[in-house]
């Protein structure tokens, strides 16, 4: 799906998002310090949102604005900001009370670096300075933009999004009745494909091209899914050092996955069917969307 020259393309990108990305979150994230020595919240932060990952969602609000020329100073503070969501999510959904999981992107969990209590106030206080960086003027001049950025990060976070498939997740865990397909793809696309779909469509926003909006939430809707069905590939036959976190977990808990219900085989044709539409999505924004169209054909063969 990725062609030798399409990978190093892409992967060239991707190092330029992702230095974009932690360079604005190590300028704007509280110093670790600022509540001094014994109050370590502001490090737990930092520890959470700086220091690696894919940065995919970075990528896709970089790419499009860059797409609809919105300058890049603006969609740097929005990626960061996408970013301190993500890594939000991320410090609760690895808690004891939800997956219980200790490594992240290679390092302790923050509620293993620290304590739970450290980790429940990282996590809340990145997800609220994700919506100040929003909100700042120096995000956008238009109170407007802001506004529709604050919206659409709500909307794609909270129970109608990110935070209600994880509630659907635990709920089905402990019902202990594996879900069927549709389940599955209804679960995930709140859980991991919402925020994809936000990042997608933040370019659009910033730039004030609402006719770009459509077809690139089209996009992201069908990457996010073959993104999903590529992480249940990586944690039924990955490892968890090239992964950077547990595998097979899911297996263990008897959860339904796209893998369990598809067969590997099954898996990869389902998601090399949505690359495919990933990529009919952007076709209406020309030859210029091909970074977009090479971050779908990764979504569906990455291994961490």
């Amino acid at each position: 799906m990725l062609s030798g020259d399409d990978l190093a393309e892409l992967e060239g990108r991707l190092a330029a998002c992702a230095a974009r990305a932690e360079a604005a979150l190590d300028a704007l994230l509280p110093p670790a310090e600022l509540l001094g020595p014994d109050m370590p919240v502001a490090a737990a932060m930092r520890h959470a949102a700086l220091g690696g990952g894919k940065r995919l969602r970075a990528y896709l609000v970089m790419e499009g604005a860059a797409l609809l020329g919105a300058p890049a100073g603006r969609a740097d503070r929005v990626a960061a900001a996408v970013e301190c969501l993500h890594a939000y999510s991320l410090v609760h959904d690895d808690m004891p009370c939800m997956d219980d999981d200790a490594l992240r992107r290679g390092r302790p969990t923050v509620h293993v670096a620290w304590d739970e209590a450290t980790a429940v106030l990282a996590g809340d206080a990145l997800q609220t300075f994700a919506f100040e960086l929003l909100s700042d003027p120096a995000t956008h001049p238009s109170g407007a933009v802001r506004a529709e950025l604050c919206l659409a990060l709500s909307r794609a976070s909270g129970v109608a999004g990110m935070v209600g498939g994880q509630a659907l997740d635990i709920a089905a865990e402990s019902a202990g009745t594996p879900l069927d397909l549709a389940a599955v793809e209804r679960l995930q696309a709140l859980k991991t494909g919402a925020l994809i779909v936000l990042a997608a469509e933040t370019g659009p926003i910033l730039a004030e091209a609402e006719a770009a909006r459509a077809p690139l939430r089209a996009f992201a809707a069908a990457m996010g899914a073959a993104f999903q069905i590529q992480d249940d590939v990586i944690d039924a036959r990955g490892d968890a050092a090239e992964a950077g976190k547990a595998v097979g977990k899911d297996a263990e808990a008897g959860k339904a996955t796209f893998v369990s219900l598809l067969g590997l085989d099954g898996a990869a044709a389902r998601a090399a069917d949505l690359v495919a539409e990933a990529e009919a999505a952007l076709a209406p924004l020309g030859p210029e969307a091909r970074p977009l169209a090479l971050a779908a054909r990764f979504a569906a063969a990455r291994m961490r």
